[in-house]
């Protein structure tokens, strides 16, 4: 019984820091249209994480596909093509 309330706070702060780090690696990036969200989704699903192996940066957690995610998104707004945006990342 003593262990308990031990194995409760241990429960509680596991739960915690998982729902911490689920909400840490979500992006908030607010777009204009529905045609430009996709367009980002396409983009991101093309491009591959230079960390990992055959992961796209939409599919991977890694830092710098966060950090590749956000460059295709500022690129995006402020007005770059499609193609300009690849010839930038690649």
């Amino acid at each position: 019984m003593r262990l308990l309330p031990g194995m409760v706070m241990l429960v509680l702060v596991l739960v915690l820091v998982i729902a911490g780090s689920a909400r840490a690696t979500t992006d908030v990036m607010p777009f204009k249209d529905e045609a430009q969200e996709q367009q980002f989704r396409q983009l991101t699903e093309q491009l591959r994480c230079p960390k990992c192996q055959n992961n796209s940066i939409a599919d991977s957690n890694a830092m710098i596909a966060t950090d590749m995610r956000r460059r295709v998104y500022d690129l995006m707004q402020e007005g770059k093509s499609r193609q300009e945006i690849i010839d930038y990342m690649v």
